[in-house]
C-alpha cells in the first residue's frame, strides 16, 4: 500500500473539498483508492488466519464510500478526508462488531468492536457483564490488550476527534447507568456507551513492509473481547 500517495491525496482534498477540483484530479482519486483497496485485501487475509467468519467478505463489502452523505450535515463539503474499512462478518451495517481501519493524514488508527449498540443491547451487555465479570476481566485486563487500548475511564473522543494515543470506550457516562448498582466494584465496565477498543498508529508503520502483520496483531489482541461483545448481540440479529 503506498501511503504516501494516498496522504498526498486526502491533504489535498480536504484543501479542495468541491466537485470541480475533484473532477479535474479523478485520476489522483482512483489511484489513492486503488493503493488503500489493496492493503484492505491484504490485511483481510491476514485476518482470517484467526477469524475464519470473515473469510466470505470482498474488499468491496468492507471498504466506506468516499463521498459524504451531506443531507443532515451543516458541513457541506462533498468528500469524506479519510478512507475507512469495516470488516464484519456481517457486514458494515450489522451491530456486531468488527475490525476497522482508518487513513487520514495525522489521524490513523486500528479499532475492534462495535462502536454504537442500541439501549436495549446495551443493557443486555452491561448484565452480561455483571455476569461474567471474571471472564470479561480476562480478555480485557490482559497486559496486551491493556498495551495498546488501556482502561475505560473518560470519553476519548471529542466529536470526531480523539483526544488520546488510544482509548477503550470512545464515550463513557459520567454516573452508573440506571438500574445498575452505583457501588459496583467495576462500574466503568458498565458506564461504557459503546465497547470499541482503538489505537492510533503513526502512518510510518504503513511504509514497513510488514504493516499487515503489525495491524492484524493489534486486531487479533482485542478479538476476545470482541468475540465477547458478538456473543450478546448474536441473540438480537
Amino acid at each position: 500500500m503506498n501511503i504516501e500517495l494516498i496522504q498526498r491525496f486526502l491533504t489535498d482534498v480536504a484543501a479542495n473539498n468541491n466537485r470541480p477540483w475533484f473532477q479535474a484530479h479523478k485520476a489522483e482519486y482512483e489511484g489513492a483508492k486503488q493503493e488503500f483497496e489493496g492493503g484492505v485485501a491484504n490485511l483481510m487475509e491476514e485476518l482470517t488466519t484467526f477469524d475464519p467468519e470473515i473469510s466470505h467478505l470482498t474488499v468491496k463489502d468492507c471498504c466506506y464510500r468516499f463521498y459524504r452523505d451531506v443531507r443532515f450535515s451543516a458541513d457541506k463539503s462533498p468528500y469524506k478526508r479519510h478512507f475507512g474499512a469495516y470488516i464484519c462478518a456481517h457486514g458494515r451495517k450489522s451491530l456486531r462488531g468488527g475490525y476497522y481501519l482508518h487513513i487520514q493524514p495525522g489521524h490513523c488508527l486500528v479499532a475492534v468492536g462495535s462502536y454504537w449498540l442500541p439501549t436495549n443491547i446495551l443493557t443486555a451487555m452491561r448484565n452480561e457483564i455483571m455476569g461474567n465479570i471474571d471472564e470479561w476481566r480476562k480478555r480485557v485486563e490482559d497486559g496486551k490488550f491493556i498495551h495498546y487500548f488501556g482502561y475505560p475511564n473518560e470519553s476519548t473522543w471529542e466529536g470526531d476527534v480523539p483526544v488520546a494515543e488510544k482509548g477503550f470506550g470512545i464515550t463513557c457516562l459520567k454516573k452508573a447507568p440506571k438500574d445498575f448498582p452505583k457501588d459496583y466494584e467495576f462500574i466503568n465496565y458498565l458506564k461504557m456507551k459503546d465497547y470499541c477498543a482503538w489505537h492510533s498508529v503513526d502512518e510510518a508503520i504503513f511504509e514497513a513492509p510488514d504493516w499487515v502483520r503489525k495491524v492484524a496483531e493489534i486486531c487479533k489482541v482485542a478479538k476476545p473481547m470482541m468475540d465477547f461483545v458478538n456473543s450478546v448481540v448474536d441473540d438480537y440479529e
